[in-house]
């Protein structure tokens, strides 16, 4: 919690800054479960979508960007796990990190309407952090991953009106990572969900999940239908790890994406 209440101080921007799409609730600061299990922050009832920004230290940024989804199974979000920890991560690697807490609990028409908004934001104002406007890219973890994968291939599906002229920008990411991804098997007999739109124009993808992970199928099935649409696609399968593990010492899964993911950026991103 004190991890929490330190990255409050981070600089924050608000997604919407009048009226929330499709937003019956008044908006408030996310709400803290009461649930600390595993040294985890789990956020709900998230009103008022926001993005916390993370820069690299002076001379080491590389001008890419990053927005960060966490996961939580659409209901809540692992903040600081699968949010704050990455960020500083991504930092070290020289990458402008940007946290999105996307609406929740159940609320996943309006997560995609956040995600969209959070990269038009993050592209249009690029030369304000000194970022690459071609390169913006999502990170995702669990139903992060899905949301992820789902601003990878609906970005030209208008979800809500503009706003202002952040909007007028691409919603698409140049690159996705899907570390444990969930729910990208929906179809039937556990094909592809329907409402991917899997083409040539899908950004270039890193996936990593474990073979024990009992959501370990939703990165098989997406680097099948990647492949299939000629999309450079990478996809590691380790043997165990399970799910949620984040960045965190202790899980060898956590170890070796973190090392594969750098090296991945470094030659699809970085040097690109």
């Amino acid at each position: 919690m004190q991890t929490f209440a330190q990255t409050q101080e981070k600089d924050i921007i608000h997604l919407w800054p009048d009226a929330v799409p499709g937003e019956t609730a008044p908006k408030k600061a996310a709400v803290p479960t009461t649930d600390t299990s595993k040294d985890v922050v789990r956020l709900t009832d998230v009103t008022d979508p926001i993005m916390q920004v993370f820069t690299p230290e002076k001379g080491k940024a590389n001008g890419a960007a990053v927005v960060v989804c966490p996961g939580g199974g659409y209901q809540i979000l692992a903040i600081n796990l699968e949010g704050y920890e990455i960020a500083r991560w991504l930092n070290e690697q020289g990458y402008t990190a940007f946290v999105l807490q996307y609406r929740v609990p159940q609320k996943q028409e309006g997560a995609l309407q956040d995600v969209q908004r959070a990269i038009r934001i993050v592209r249009s104002k690029a030369a304000a952090w000194h970022l690459n406007p071609e390169k913006i890219g999502v990170l995702g973890f669990s139903a992060g991953g899905s949301l992820s994968a789902r601003a990878s291939t609906l970005y030209n599906k208008r979800t809500y009106a503009p706003v202002d002229a952040s909007d007028s920008s691409s919603a698409r990411p140049d690159f996705a990572l899907l570390i444990y991804p969930a729910y990208l098997d929906q179809g039937a007999n556990h094909s592809i969900t329907p409402e991917l739109q899997v083409n040539e124009h899908t950004p270039r993808t890193f996936l990593f999940a474990t073979a024990d992970d009992p959501y370990a199928n939703s990165a098989l099935v997406m680097a099948g239908a990647l492949r299939d649409a000629k999309v450079l696609v990478e996809l590691h399968l380790y043997a165990k790890g399970g799910h949620g593990y984040g960045l965190r010492p202790g899980n060898k899964a956590a170890l070796a994406w973190i090392a594969l993911a750098s090296r991945w950026l470094e030659r699809n991103v970085a040097e690109k």
